[in-house]
């Protein structure tokens, strides 16, 4: 009988805890740790950050959901993982032993690299619930006294399309109170350019949303390294393609959110080949450790290296469905190891995104993510605002059921009709 521990029940954890599972042998045991008691749905923290959604309708009781599965449960958290005992130290003090290690925590939100940055500073974020829930408190004192707005994400931010959906259903929400007209707003990001994503760009990505700036009156810096953010006031500095500064902004705003550079947890940062300098889980082809090959991960957690070099530091993102690829070779990989055989399984490195405007939105599908690519799209319409709250409700349905149906691998395969019924 082996016993696997999942680290984390995000979008990552919780998928892995079900296929694992359902791979697994009968008399193994599959164990899941979170910090928090719920699981909650990231991708529409932005909703929750204006209130058109409650906390309460994109979260799941996480002891519910997994024993209905016999998945045991421990919203302990964990402080230390000691690879070397096979053991994890959780934050109740006591000790866990595994056989197979799965680290799906997600990264650590680095705001303490800039001055001020953050929930615990001057910005508001929209990266956890408890975040989005205190946006929407300043949110709402916001609207009473509008004012200028600065949106974006940080150096080494590593996913930057909520930083375009924020900007976009901020300005979709002012418009319904009619009073646009009183909030200036600027987009501050450290890609090289509107659209670049972390993923040197998508299809038309860079034309298609500097003109939904554009036609949003919504301004831009790229290139940005901020440097320091006061109550009210952000310093910024505007850099040339070759890296040198050009520019020095300060800008006054009335209400800010910025996404950060992310970084590995404490539980694992710093641990000699278990991690890179940043913290994140360094993985083979079969999404396990090279050092300790009863560890695996999956999602934000793990090491990818930029797409490509940019004048200012950026991260490369790791969408649903490349953590639902991860989550399907970690399972599988593990089974092998069981039966007695070599890991096998990799996972289909793709970009896949669903970007909410409020009225419309945009998608990308980059397969793969590092290019040259066989598929390179990306699109605009209501439909993809339509399709990101079908997807929300067919999301919570399935994983309140427990299901292992690749859900991802679904919305890719809409996008891709779609795609094809517009050519």
């Amino acid at each position: 009988m082996a016993h696997v521990v999942i680290m984390g029940a995000g979008i990552g954890g919780l998928p892995a805890a079900f296929e694992l599972r359902e791979s697994l042998r009968k008399e193994d045991r599959v164990t899941v740790v979170s910090d928090s008691p719920r699981f909650h749905f990231v991708p529409s923290n932005p909703w929750v950050a204006v209130n058109w959604r409650k906390r309460e309708d994109i979260e799941l009781d996480l002891a519910t959901i997994l024993g209905r599965k016999n998945i045991a449960f421990s919203p302990a958290g964990v402080t230390r993982v000691h690879p070397d005992q096979n053991r994890l130290e959780l934050g109740d003090g006591s000790m866990m032993d595994y056989d197979y290690l799965v680290i799906a925590t997600g990264p650590k939100l680095a705001f303490d690299e800039i001055e001020g940055l953050g929930p615990g500073g001057h910005t508001q974020s929209i990266c956890h619930v408890d975040h989005a829930v205190e946006a929407e408190k300043a949110w709402g004192e916001f609207v009473k006294n509008p004012g200028p707005v600065v949106v974006g994400a940080v150096q080494l931010a590593s996913c930057f399309g909520p930083a375009y959906e924020f900007a976009a259903i901020m300005d979709t929400d002012l418009r319904r109170r009619k009073i646009r007209d009183k909030v200036p707003m600027t987009f501050v990001t450290a890609e090289p350019y509107i659209g670049h994503l972390g993923l040197g760009g998508v299809g038309d990505s860079k034309g298609l949303l500097e003109s939904a700036f554009r036609e949003r009156h919504i301004k831009w810096i790229c290139n940005a390294r901020t440097t320091k953010v006061e109550a009210g006031r952000m310093s910024v500095t505007e850099h040339n393609e070759d890296g040198t500064p050009k520019k020095e902004h300060v800008l006054e705003f009335k209400y800010a959110m910025l996404l950060p550079a992310f970084k590995g947890i404490d539980a694992v940062f710093g641990i000699e080949g278990l991690t890179n300098p940043r913290g994140f889980i360094l993985i083979d082809q079969y999404q396990r450790n090279p050092k300790f090959r009863n560890i695996y991960a999956v999602g934000v957690c793990v090491a990818i290296p930029p797409v490509e070099a940019t004048p200012v530091p950026t991260g490369a993102p790791k969408t649903g469905y490349m953590i639902e690829s991860m989550v399907t070779a970690t399972a599988r990989n593990i089974r092998a190891e069981l039966d007695g055989k070599a890991p096998y399984e990799r996972a289909t490195w793709n970009a896949v995104c669903l970007a909410d405007f409020g009225d419309t939105g945009v998608a990308f599908v980059a397969l793969p993510q590092i290019p040259p690519r066989n598929v390179n799209w990306f699109s605009e319409g209501k439909w993809v605002h339509l399709a990101k709250i079908a997807f929300e409700k067919y999301f919570m349905r399935k994983m309140r059921k427990g299901t292992t149906e690749p859900v991802f691998e679904k919305m890719v395969m809409r996008a891709l009709g779609i795609m094809k019924l517009k050519r």
